[in-house]
């Protein structure tokens, strides 16, 4: 390949009429629950625009229901039912299994020949946020709160995230997964020296499980301030958000491959905008140790030839 590789993030959904289709009236947790439509909606994006990678259509909340949690979907965003409140909850924590994200996978493998498959899970920091507090406050006061009022609570919840995250991606990766990334978003609200306390050695405990099965991307919204922290991670890539330019963190940060990171809001203006950054974008590596990406997902109102020309301004 003369070119470097490119898929996006949240690369299916609501913003292809093919996904509203299928959809229906069935909600997201419906779907993600069933195999075969999963796999299908999967697959829609890498069959109209071509990219490079299929990422599983699944949820990092899949590891809070497998614990025992209950996880609903509403137009606002997930909610976790039954919080953490005390050591007895995170005791009380049940181990559960991932067969339909398994199955997901095997169908998607089969039907996506030569391209990339991409498993993926989130990072324990921002389980554990979404555990404790659920739904996600602006500073992730509620789970700081506790790690600085009962750490112990915090450490084990922690363990316990880290344990399930690292069962889930050995899964995705028996099942066919060519690559996993770990979605530690909510990590980069946190300070650096919190980063570096509560987030990073729990990450590294789950890549330090898999490393060397299948190549680990990291990724963390709001990362310019922790980049040093998150390259000690062991992660083989760093998926940087839209507000570190990718040149700054190759010097800082060194030979370490990137993905990213054009801003989602940019595929909301005209096409020629999309194609200039995307080209700007890869200038920023030469294209070398670089996975064309956004930083951060595709937004639901984006139009499909915004999309058309992301991809299509990597190259043939």
């Amino acid at each position: 390949m003369d070119r470097p590789p490119v898929w996006l993030m949240r690369q299916a959904g609501r913003y292809l009429p093919e996904y509203q289709e299928v959809k229906g009236g069935r909600s997201f947790g419906d779907l993600i629950g069933d195999p075969r439509v999963a796999a299908e909606i999967t697959m829609q994006p890498v069959r109209r625009f071509g990219m490079d990678a299929a990422i599983v259509f699944s949820d990092i909340l899949v590891v809070p229901q497998a614990l025992g949690m209950g996880v609903s979907y509403g137009e606002d965003g997930p909610v976790i039912e039954r919080l953490v409140r005390g050591m007895g909850d995170v005791e009380r924590l049940e181990a559960g299994t991932f067969e339909a994200v398994a199955e997901t996978m095997r169908i998607v493998r089969e039907g996506i020949g030569d391209r990339a498959l991409v498993g993926f899970a989130g990072g324990p920091l921002t389980l554990a946020a979404y555990m404790v507090e659920g739904r996600i406050s602006r500073d992730l006061a509620g789970l700081r709160t506790m790690a600085m009022r009962r750490p112990e609570v915090v450490e084990a919840l922690l363990g316990r995230i880290s344990e399930v995250v690292g069962d889930l991606l050995e899964v995705q990766i028996r099942a066919g997964a060519d690559v996993v990334q770990v979605f530690d978003t909510w990590a980069g609200r946190l300070p650096p020296d919190e980063y570096e306390r509560w987030a990073l050695p729990w990450v590294r405990r789950v890549v330090e499980r898999i490393k060397g099965s299948v190549p680990v991307i990291l990724y963390v919204d709001g990362c310019a301030g922790i980049l040093e922290a998150m390259a000690g991670s062991g992660a083989d890539v760093l998926s940087l958000d839209a507000r570190v330019r990718l040149s700054d963190a190759r010097a800082r940060i060194g030979r370490v491959a990137l993905q990213g990171n054009l801003d989602p809001v940019r595929l909301l203006g005209p096409v020629e905008g999309v194609r200039a950054g995307v080209r700007a974008m890869i200038g920023e590596t030469g294209g070398e140790g670089h996975v064309v990406n956004l930083g951060h997902g595709v937004l639901p109102p984006t139009p499909i030839e915004s999309v058309r020309a992301f991809v299509e301004a990597v190259g043939p």
